[in-house]
């Protein structure tokens, strides 16, 4: 018969650990201690890198809006506007794009639709309240003519989270949106 440890932890004749096992008190303060530093460490750049994550999706949300209005109105051959709405089915008077898009066709130019059946798109935005959703000064909304055209300054819309520019869309004149990514420095 072969030799076996006579300690507590251990049979006499079995061989199998017949002690209590687990951790010590000493062992669980250390690892909750390294866990409560990895934490510490982790969770602003988690933070960080979720908002970014919400502004590039806002930004890419916008994005696939303009250019839906903009094919629509190559498509159909009348002009599309895109501006921000309360969710009313009406264009606000400004240039707060927080809560819903509106696109339409507007073959009279009046810049607000004139029957339900012109409704395009009415979306709502991220329903997230530290996100705020801006355009530019002196432009509320975006026109695009039958050529896919928008005619006038540039249109930048901008994401700001509390308080500072998380990113933008920038439309040019000929139609086109790109997105800038923002330093989060930048008061909005």
């Amino acid at each position: 018969m072969a030799w076996m440890p006579s300690s507590p932890q251990y049979g006499v004749r079995s061989g199998k650990r017949t002690g209590k096992t687990g951790f010590t008190l000493v062992e669980l303060s250390v690892c909750l201690a390294v866990l409560t530093m990895l934490v510490a460490v982790g969770l602003p750049s988690f933070q960080r890198f979720r908002v970014r994550q919400q502004a590039t999706a806002t930004m890419h949300l916008l994005t696939s809006h303009f250019a839906s209005a903009r094919m629509a109105a190559i498509v159909q051959g009348v002009p599309v506007v895109v501006c921000p709405s309360a969710g009313n089915g009406r264009c606000r008077q400004d240039s707060n794009w927080s809560d819903h898009w509106l696109a339409f066709r507007d073959p009279d130019g009046n810049r607000q639709p004139d029957e339900e059946i012109d409704i395009y798109r009415n979306d709502a935005a991220p329903s997230d309240p530290k996100i705020r959703i801006v355009s530019s000064n002196g432009r509320r909304f975006l026109r695009y003519q039958s050529s896919g055209l928008s005619y006038g300054t540039n249109l930048t819309v901008r994401i700001c989270h509390d308080g500072v520019v998380a990113g933008s869309v920038v439309v040019n004149s000929t139609g086109r949106a790109r997105t800038v990514r923002g330093d989060m420095s930048t008061p909005c």
